[in-house]
């Protein structure tokens, strides 16, 4: 999924999301929260006609960037309080009010709130931890009911599996929320500077548990390696606010390798491209080709041109897309140390 923080994509419109290829995108209930508030967002009708976004969206709880404010937090059995990074103002988040924020919204899938666990924690304070994100999830599904009547659209409810490097406890919270029962499942608390072995370990105790039926999302990941090898774990949906902040800033992921669009190799580069992933992969359509062949890749190399780096197949997730649907079974990954054939 890419990732509109505040409800879009920075630097890309609804058209261009469709172009690639995006089937949904995440919104964060924590930024939207505090701008432009969640009453300006229920008043426009909700974040699809706030963003002019017609397909599914997703928000995320907020649990993870209250749990990143650090030292303006504090975690109660209640809930979260904290004060806001933009003017210091204090807040406080429960389960039961981040239901009411995710239901005035309006995403087709809500998070959970969760208690994100720092890397590295101890055991001790992984089990409190873990212990607490289920209680909390437990208030989420019986707040998300009983505001049944406030919703304007259907809404899924995801739960969230925490617990950090420990195997063992990535298994018993996933039996909790399997226990509570949610529409999908999240597995979070990754990519949070752990080794790459603990973080595949985690996802393969949790989804060892989790139902195959329901969606199993990945939060936070989005190196293509790293979604191959969720893929191949039985994970089903990522997101990363780091392919588009990437391609932004003149680096791109394609089927060719990483591409530094800032390289002086590519400063008179006015007409080679990458062709589309799907041209490679027979039997899957060749993407629209809006803007495609009018520049090469030299403007790119110009910090301040005005173009970005999405045309030609190099998009910043619909490249990816592309590749994983074209996957074939045998693929073997070598999670421990990181090889893939």
């Amino acid at each position: 999924m890419p990732v509109g923080t505040q409800g879009a994509v920075k630097s890309l419109t609804p058209a261009n999301l469709r172009d690639v290829g995006a089937q949904i995108i995440l919104g964060n209930a924590y930024h939207l929260y505090l701008r432009p508030g969640q009453e300006i967002v229920w008043k426009a009708g909700g974040l699809h006609a706030f963003t002019g976004w017609d397909r599914p969206m997703l928000t995320d709880s907020g649990g993870f960037q209250v749990f990143s404010l650090a030292d303006l937090r504090k975690i109660k059995e209640e809930g979260v309080d904290f004060q806001s990074h933009l003017d210091g103002s204090r807040h406080r988040f429960t389960p039961e009010s981040v239901m009411k924020l995710e239901t005035d919204l309006g995403a087709d899938i809500v998070m959970a709130f969760d208690e994100c666990i720092p890397y590295p924690s101890s055991k001790e304070y992984a089990e409190q931890s873990t212990a607490r994100t289920s209680r909390w999830a437990a208030r989420c599904k019986a707040e998300f009911l009983r505001l049944e009547p406030d919703r304007r659209y259907p809404q899924a409810l995801f739960g969230i599996v925490q617990g950090g490097t420990y195997p063992g406890l990535r298994t018993r919270s996933a039996e909790e929320m399997i226990g509570i029962g949610f529409d999908g499942y999240a597995i979070g608390g990754l990519a949070m500077g752990e080794p790459k072995a603990a973080t595949w370990d985690a996802v393969a105790a949790a989804n060892a548990i989790l139902p195959a039926d329901r969606p199993r999302y990945m939060m936070g990941v989005g190196f293509p390696e790293d979604i191959i090898a969720g893929v191949a774990l039985g994970v089903d949906m990522f997101d990363c606010v780091m392919p588009t902040r990437n391609a932004r800033n003149g680096t791109l992921f394609t089927s060719r390798g990483k591409m530094v669009m800032k390289n002086a190799k590519y400063a008179d580069d006015l007409g080679l491209r990458l062709l589309p992933v799907p041209h490679l992969l027979p039997g899957l359509p060749a993407p629209p080709v809006h803007g495609r062949g009018d520049h090469g890749r030299a403007p790119r190399h110009d910090p301040q041109s005005p173009l970005l780096p999405v045309a030609d197949g190099e998009h910043p997730d619909g490249d990816r897309a592309g590749q994983i649907r074209g996957m074939e079974e045998g693929v073997y990954v070598d999670l421990h140390n990181g090889r893939m054939t």
